[in-house]
């Protein structure tokens, strides 16, 4: 079983751990509706993807 020779300092585990983070979803708007949505998503209020209708919202 592999053992570390040395303790891993402060410094290099925390230069770790700060890429593992919480990011914002990216959000832009809907060209048919305007409404927030994923971008190269299915907007889910009118359902229209690249200036088609998609899906059917009621």
């Amino acid at each position: 079983m592999a053992v570390p020779k040395r303790r891993t300092s402060k410094s290099k585990r925390d230069m770790r751990r700060s890429q593992t983070k919480l990011t914002v979803p990216r959000l832009v708007p809907c060209p048919q509706c305007h409404e927030l949505k994923p971008g190269h998503r299915v907007c889910l209020s009118c359902g229209h993807y690249k200036d088609r209708e998609v899906v059917k919202v009621k």
